[in-house]
């Protein structure tokens, strides 16, 4: 059988409210009697206590909703494995949803998670908010919003930025060291993120080391395997490329498919490097050079702010700047050497 807090209350011959506060051991200012009244009712039908009821009188659901724009990507699923790291000791549930990098979906469920209660909101997105839904907006007063969008959002706190500019603008110069002068680029189209700063690096690389920028070096696709894919067929029409440089480390996996069907090697024929240093990439062949960036702690931190902000209203929640790192392994040639 079972019970429920009200006929637990009943069987007892106390008010829900008292059973509530025995069981989140706030009773003390009810005799032992009663106390162990409600205790030994509990373990004899061993009940469970029922988390939405409890929340009707906490207040607090504990859940918080997390937005990603797609839960099937490698980057997106360390990102909420961080959060989870971070909110699940402290009690705090995730309740995942997939937006599939719709604008219109994303205020969907931003509405929905709001209607069930959650404390707060995490959204990944790659879309501006419309003001109705920003962080200085009516909807974020009344409901914490943590934003992981590179900043494209405006705003005074909360900001998560990652260092990619300076990430890429050091693997290309490191592809100029090893003597690679005729570098590839795979970009992002628009209907993704927009990763201007990693366009940015690429581009500025080439000019410090007065390399001629080429648009028909330039590839844009997906930002997946299959983009990566097609991406490199496009950019090995080109004989005198001898490095491609991918936007993420899902295209670095589909353009090492391309250059092989091309009977092309990597790195004897191709260099190749990509970003965000995800844990498949270094089990590639060969093993993938690539810019780390703290994808966990990103998601880490994100659920640390929300959080913060759901418990202490009142404090300044800072910005976070993370650093990226270039992660030499077996994926590019030394021509300089020859």
């Amino acid at each position: 059988m079972k019970l429920t807090i009200r006929q637990i209350a009943e069987m007892a011959g106390v008010s829900v409210t008292t059973v509530s506060q025995i069981l989140n051991h706030k009773g003390g200012r009810f005799s032992a009697v009663t106390r162990q009244r409600v205790h030994d009712i509990v373990e004899k039908y061993q009940y469970k206590p029922d988390f939405f009821a409890s929340n009707l009188v906490t207040r607090h659901s504990k859940t918080i909703g997390m937005i990603v724009p797609d839960v099937t990507d490698s980057f997106f699923s360390k990102i909420v494995e961080g959060a989870e790291r971070y909110a699940n000791p402290l009690g705090y549930m995730l309740v995942l949803c997939n937006s599939h990098h719709n604008l219109g979906k994303e205020i969907q469920l931003l509405q929905q998670l709001a209607d069930r209660s959650v404390e707060g909101v995490l959204l990944a997105t790659p879309n501006v908010l419309p003001a109705e839904y920003g962080t200085d907006s009516k909807f974020a007063k009344t409901m914490p919003l943590g934003l992981i969008d590179r900043g494209i959002n405006q705003r005074d706190k909360g900001r998560l930025i990652v260092k990619e500019y300076e990430g890429v603008y050091q693997a290309v110069s490191y592809l100029i060291k090893k003597g690679h002068h005729n570098i590839g680029l795979i970009k992002e189209n628009t209907s993704y993120y927009q990763l201007e700063e990693r366009y940015n690096g690429y581009r500025h690389a080439l000019k410090d080391a007065g390399i001629t920028f080429k648009k028909e070096n330039v590839a844009t696709a997906d930002l997946t395997v299959e983009g990566g894919y097609s991406g490199a067929q496009q950019l090995l029409k080109s004989k005198k490329l001898t490095a491609i440089f991918c936007s993420n480390d899902a295209m670095a996996m589909g353009c090492y498919r391309a250059i092989y069907e091309q009977n092309y090697r990597i790195p004897e024929d191709i260099s190749v490097i990509g970003f965000d240093g995800l844990d498949f990439s270094k089990f590639m062949t060969p093993p993938l050079t690539t810019i780390k960036q703290p994808v966990f702690d990103i998601g880490f931190t994100a659920a640390q702010f929300i959080i913060d902000s759901i418990e202490f209203p009142e404090r300044q929640i800072p910005n976070k700047i993370f650093e990226t790192k270039l992660i030499f392994r077996e994926s590019v040639k030394d021509r300089a050497s020859k």
